[in-house]
């Protein structure tokens, strides 16, 4: 990349009758904004300034026909698609979600031709996109199957120093169990922690793995705790990969011990989510692991209950567009020493006192992991969001 040149941060439009034009213009109403990146809107003119005269908003914006034409100081708005898409607020509607396809699609075709650095989603419907031979998932699952050569990707919600993924995240409840394999864990496992370490700037990462089932009063595990999840931290920790568990999770987030870790993988989506949402606030952001493109996107859905309103908050979505510049710069600080390692002259020993701090004690009172006494002194330097 240039380095004379600004972070250039694709945003795909999301649902055209939802919020995301909303926080799109309420984002880069800030002049801050322009001089931090560039931004290059992947939607339709034509339902930007419908969204801009509903809102009654003066953001402004300029059309160019292509990636190629990216200016500076500027909102950068390109069209993917000619046809008129009627805009309905608040009603999700095939339309709607056929026309956050196409921008998404659009992003994807340039990142392939190098034209941009990273990507910001604004929020869409899954339920109102019909892809053609494939189930819309999501944005990070559509991604990875457009540019994840194979590789997996895996949602991390972030909120400051709170970080949690999930084993099974999309599962229905009765496939949880199925999805909880030493396999599984030991892979989203390794990849939260190469993603802390190079994303997230984390020199040594700190993982806390919850029980998919409650640990008794006697501390007893259950089943999947000791034919899985206790085998796979182990065979993770002759990876030299720091996991410590599995914790209880009403016990481990009603303790505090949170606050200790550099990242928390839960078994599921609510067991991770309903905690996140309960000690987070309107900053919430969603990161996609795994990608080579730096993907973020404000934990929020197109709230079409408030679309054309004028009410959204658009914390997320700024904090979305920080943490994907975030992301871009330690990936570059962390690839450039990479590129020409010197060979190792030696063997290192490992530290198991870290290990001994965090493990599990076999029995005690109520179940509830002992907290550690005090965060150890790591020579860890973690991202912060401006």
């Amino acid at each position: 990349m240039n380095e004379n040149r600004k972070i250039r941060v694709a945003i795909t439009h999301g649902d055209t009758n939802g919020i995301g034009y909303e926080l799109i213009f309420k984002t880069f109403a800030e002049p801050e904004m322009l001089e931090l990146c560039t931004p290059i809107i992947y939607g339709s003119p034509k339902t930007a300034a419908y969204h801009r005269k509903a809102l009654n908003v003066q953001t402004n914006f300029s059309i160019i026909n292509g990636a190629e034409e990216i200016e500076d100081d500027r909102i950068n708005l390109i069209p993917c698609f000619d046809e008129e898409v009627k805009v309905d607020l608040g009603q999700p509607t095939p339309e709607s979600g056929k026309a956050a396809l196409k921008a998404l699609d659009c992003a994807m075709t340039d990142y392939r031709k190098d034209l941009y650095d990273v990507l910001v989603t604004a929020p869409l419907s899954c339920a109102n996109i019909e892809a053609e031979g494939f189930k819309f998932p999501g944005h990070a699952e559509y991604i990875e199957t457009s540019l994840g050569e194979g590789k997996k990707s895996m949602i991390i919600c972030v909120h400051d120093d709170l970080r949690i993924a999930m084993v099974s995240n999309r599962s229905s409840f009765k496939d949880i169990a199925s999805d909880i394999t030493k396999d599984n864990v030991e892979r989203k496992a390794k990849l939260f922690f190469e993603t802390l370490r190079r994303d997230f700037n984390i020199s040594n990462p700190r993982i806390a793995v919850l029980s998919l089932n409650t640990i008794n009063k006697e501390g007893e595990l259950g089943t999947e705790e000791k034919e899985i999840i206790e085998p796979a931290i182990s065979e993770l920790a002759t990876q030299g990969i720091q996991a410590f568990g599995p914790y209880t999770a009403t016990t481990f987030f009603g303790s505090g011990a949170y606050d200790e870790f550099d990242g928390i993988l839960a078994m599921y989506h609510d067991q991770g989510m309903a905690p996140f949402k309960a000690l987070t606030d309107e900053r919430s952001v969603k990161f996609a692991a795994g990608i080579p493109i730096a993907t973020t996107s404000p934990d929020m859905t197109p709230c079409f209950n408030i679309a054309g309103q004028g009410v959204t908050d658009e914390t997320a979505f700024r904090h979305a567009i920080f943490l994907a510049i975030d992301v871009f710069r330690n990936r570059q600080r962390y690839d450039e020493p990479m590129g020409n390692p010197l060979p190792k002259l030696y063997h290192e020993k490992r530290d198991e006192s870290e290990k001994v701090r965090f493990s599990i004690p076999k029995k005690h009172e109520n179940g509830a992991p002992r907290k550690p006494q005090s965060k150890p002194n790591t020579d860890t330097d973690t991202q912060t969001e401006s």
